[in-house]
């Protein structure tokens, strides 16, 4: 059944698959998971591009691992109530509590799964750390992509004989028996054509509705303006099958934003360049706030400033140390960067005010030497002053995906108003309500993957239970 429709094409087949995973980023570590542990699977996507194309492939391939073996080589201290600790902080208590501590447990055994079962070879970042993690707990590949971290998962998913990949296919509904259980999934290809095909299970894992203008425009008027960047399929499928059978939806405010998209080449520049110590001016050449809150809070910042676009002003040595990211290289290969030798030709170059920019590079470079005024805006950390010659990139905010979704409990369960499960649907990544909290505020990097990892695998973790427990209750 892979590359195409299917010869039996809007007949229903006679035995049912254990699970539909909807959506081929984060939702194939499901169907490994599945596989491995003997259900058949089929992986639908309506996007013959997904592996570049999907918001997997476009992150930045980070995910957070609490208490990992490569912590512990390292000498880290960390755990999941640290963790744990750490989202109640960013997201100032409004994440939801089970499904945080849930997904906090089990973040270093889905890493360690990750590169044991699912070939990926990981490595835990030490060279800077994001806002709001108070241990280096992130844990990437070479390269740093998502489309890298994908690929890998890609080759698994079709070295297995146990998962089926039909592309373009469409997950439009699900069928649900007389005591509300799953029993297919109807799939719509690109002509309209329309298949349901038997299934025990459904894991929706089609991201969430940031490529759905209106209903952006409706629960996040705040960035609904700002550019979006993230795939185009993430239209909301799988909440409205989800509202249609009666699941409950939560946090629909939420979402994860970003002020370092390149404008010229809308390209990530990412967040590191901050935290390495560059500076965010507006157009006019004045920092505005402390960057090192946050780059999803920040994007509505940079929304609300003068023409809604600024500059992210580094140097060499930012420059240099950032080359291990594959977007920002890709930015720098695109020609975004702006240099000159010192502030008054940036300033020229970019079209700041010439005493704006001085201020704001003089002011990063005396507080980065231990200038005894506090910063105005509160950043405490540069880490290095910067130093000629100096680069400019002129950035744009962005929505790159929704953090709010379907109501899940801790195993990956859809779940009805009255937190009632509804036997056979499953939500993961951006189809689920994730956990960071409300607005962009809470967002803290790998807060994407974690459930778009974390619940696919727990998804998995549950059927196989459930499936297991029914095969014992056939032979009693």
């Amino acid at each position: 059944m892979s590359g195409g429709v299917p010869e039996d094409e809007g007949q229903e087949q006679d035995d049912p698959v254990d699970l539909v995973v909807a959506g081929a980023g984060g939702g194939l570590a499901g169907a490994l998971r599945a596989a491995q542990a003997g259900l058949n699977v089929l992986v639908v996507d309506p996007d013959e591009q997904f592996l570049r194309g999907n918001n997997t492939s476009m992150s930045t391939a980070m995910i957070p691992g609490a208490g990992s073996r490569w912590q512990r080589a390292a000498g880290i201290e960390d755990s999941p109530a640290r963790f744990l600790a750490d989202i109640t902080a960013k997201t100032h208590g409004t994440a939801a509590p089970a499904l945080s501590a849930a997904l906090a447990g089990i973040s270093a055994p889905l890493v360690e799964w990750l590169a044991d079962e699912a070939g990926l070879p990981l490595t835990l970042v030490t060279d800077f750390s994001y806002p709001g993690h108070s241990a280096d707990r992130l844990h990437t590949l070479e390269g740093r992509h998502g489309s890298t971290l994908l690929r890998h998962l890609y080759d698994r998913v079709r070295s297995s004989p146990r998962i089926d990949l039909l592309v373009p296919a469409r997950l439009t509904d699900v069928e649900r028996g007389t005591g509300g259980e799953i029993t297919g999934a109807v799939l719509t290809y690109p002509g309209g054509h329309k298949e349901t095909v038997p299934a025990r299970a459904v894991l929706l894992a089609t991201n969430g509705y940031g490529a759905d203008r209106e209903l952006v425009s409706r629960h996040l008027p705040g960035i609904a303006k700002a550019e979006y960047h993230g795939g185009q399929f993430s239209r909301g499928d799988g909440l409205r099958i989800g509202l249609k059978h009666g699941a409950h939806a939560a946090y629909l405010d939420a979402y994860q934003g970003h002020a370092a998209l390149a404008r010229r080449s809308r390209t990530l520049v990412g967040w590191a360049t901050i935290m390495h110590g560059a500076v965010m001016v507006d157009r006019d050449g004045r920092r505005f706030g402390d960057e090192t809150t946050g780059y999803s809070e920040y994007a509505a910042a940079l929304a609300a400033r003068p023409g809604a676009r600024g500059w992210i002003v580094l140097d060499k040595r930012i420059h240099d140390l950032c080359l291990p990211f594959t977007d920002f290289r890709q930015t720098v290969d695109a020609g975004a960067l702006t240099w000159a030798d010192d502030p008054g030709g940036l300033a020229e170059r970019t079209g700041c005010d010439a005493t704006a920019l001085n201020d704001s590079i003089a002011g990063q470079v005396a507080r980065a030497r231990g200038a005894a005024e506090p910063d105005p805006y509160g950043r405490t950390f540069f880490e290095g002053p910067l130093r000629p010659p100096y680069a400019a990139v002129e950035v744009i905010p962005a929505l790159f995906h929704t953090q709010g979704g379907l109501a899940v409990d801790e195993h990956a369960r859809v779940l009805t108003e009255d937190g009632t499960p509804i036997p056979g649907l499953f939500a993961s990544g951006g189809a689920a309500h994730g956990i960071s909290g409300r607005g962009a505020d809470g967002y803290l990097a790998g807060n994407g993957l974690l459930p778009a990892l974390g619940l696919a695998w727990q998804a998995a973790n549950t059927l196989s239970r459930t499936h297991a427990h029914g095969e014992r209750l056939k032979h009693t």
